[in-house]
């Protein structure tokens, strides 16, 4: 039995070793929160692009689950709009990349869009606006997003507010400005996902949206 123990022990071990593993992995397909509570709907399937238009013919791909961003630059427009809501999604950057979230925007065949704001996704990227950033209104030098981690990003939009929160922390509280004209302005619109450049690789999952009453 002296003998015998040793073995069972070292089977026992090669044994669980596989489901050790398995048991990481599926720890990293779990998303990293559940809402509580109705009126959620799910804007990704995790099979195809249903319910999404791509601009500027990008490479948009779906891996395990994930919407990827890379390529050439283009963005990914839900077909439906929204007016106040609160949206989330999670999301993970790989070093050196740039990506974004736009909200109130339309669907354009090509170009950067014209139309809403953006919240920013960049956490080593050159450009110095980093994740959670309203861009071209509030800009943020530091996050708390970190590349190859995912984390939450939430936007909450509510008559002329805007509130972005990165894993629940609020890092943007924006109102906007009465009798703002022009293409940045809060009405109703698509959200749409960013593919920066080719050298960015950014990935998102688990998106979705609560609609607010006016």
């Amino acid at each position: 039995m002296r003998r015998v123990a040793p073995l069972a022990i070292l089977a026992l071990t090669f044994g669980l070793l596989p489901g050790l593993l398995n048991a990481a992995r599926a720890e990293d397909s779990k998303p990293l929160e559940t809402d509580e509570g109705e009126g959620w709907i799910s804007l990704f399937n995790g099979k195809d692009f249903t319910g999404w238009k791509i601009s500027d013919k990008g490479l948009w791909k779906i891996e395990d689950g994930k919407i990827v961003a890379n390529g050439p630059r283009s963005h990914l427009f839900t077909e439906k709009e929204f007016k106040n809501f609160e949206f989330k999604t999670e999301v993970m950057t790989t070093p050196g990349s740039n990506s974004g979230i736009f909200f109130h925007t339309k669907f354009q065949e090509t170009g950067w869009p014209d139309l809403g704001y953006e919240s920013q996704v960049n956490v080593t990227h050159k450009d110095p606006v980093k994740t959670g950033s309203i861009y071209y209104f509030v800009k943020l030098y530091k996050t708390p997003a970190k590349d190859n981690e995912w984390w939450t990003q939430s936007i909450t939009v509510k008559g002329k507010n805007i509130v972005v929160k990165i894993n629940g922390e609020t890092v943007v509280d924006f109102t906007e400005q009465e009798g703002v004209t022009g293409p940045h302005k809060l009405s109703s619109g698509s959200i749409a996902l960013q593919a920066h450049d080719p050298m960015s690789v950014v990935y998102y999952r688990n998106l979705r949206i609560r609609p607010l009453a006016d």
